[in-house]
């Protein structure tokens, strides 16, 4: 029996029904489709292939705890737990640990840009984390560390370190848009709770209810 919540950004932001967060949502209603099918899609596939849920949950708790939403963390961590041994939830955990940092670092080509460009540490897990996880999840796990600190540095160099793993192109594909959507989830559930603590969406306010109802919209995946 599935324990996937009917929608999963209103779990993670406490969004009750009927409240005004819900009415707010509700006000872009394929914005909100769309994002609890897209979750769907990507951690409860009908055609799952050769990335496993154990491995989608592992990455998906790993970015939650880079982006520092526990809430977020917590509840990919669970489905983690479910899925695999604890032992495993435990040791990416400690790699969230030792990934965390600030960001976005990396280096523009030569250019108008390059005046952004910022150096910043890399991550490699650690040799007995390595060991736990295995090489391919390993992998999947500093992939997902250079797309969120470093994406200005992805480079033919980096996706031929996942083929050699045993990541196929395809699931190199399903990494990547487990780390966009992730990205997106967080900052809508990040948002939605900041609004709820400060109780902005009981002001009358609409031009501003507006605006942040067009940014739902526009992230929609």
């Amino acid at each position: 029996m599935s324990t996937t919540p009917t929608d999963v950004i209103d779990h993670l932001a406490g969004i009750r029904p009927g409240s005004s967060l819900d009415r707010l949502r509700d006000q872009r209603p394929q914005a909100r489709e769309n994002a609890q099918k897209s979750y769907l899609a990507l951690f409860e596939p009908e055609v799952p292939g050769t990335v496993t849920p154990l491995e989608r949950y592992a990455l998906a708790t790993f970015v939650a705890g880079l982006h520092r939403q526990p809430h977020v963390g917590d509840f990919y961590a669970a489905a983690l737990e479910r899925h695999g041994h604890p032992r495993l939830t435990e040791v990416v955990v400690s790699e969230i640990a030792r990934g965390a940092t600030e960001g976005p670092y990396g280096r523009y080509p030569a250019g108008p840009h390059s005046v952004e460009d910022k150096d910043g540490p890399s991550y490699r897990v650690s040799a007995d984390s390595r060991e736990s996880l295995g090489a391919r999840l390993a992998a999947g796990l500093e992939h997902a560390h250079l797309l969120v600190f470093h994406p200005r540095d992805a480079s033919p160099a980096a996706l031929q370190a996942l083929l050699d793993a045993g990541w196929s192109t395809t699931d190199i594909v399903t990494l990547s848009q487990l780390v966009a959507f992730l990205s997106f989830q967080i900052r809508v559930v990040a948002g939605l709770r900041a609004l709820a603590g400060a109780s902005v969406v009981e002001s009358t306010d609409t031009e501003y209810t507006q605006i942040f109802t067009g940014v739902l919209a526009s992230g929609a995946v």
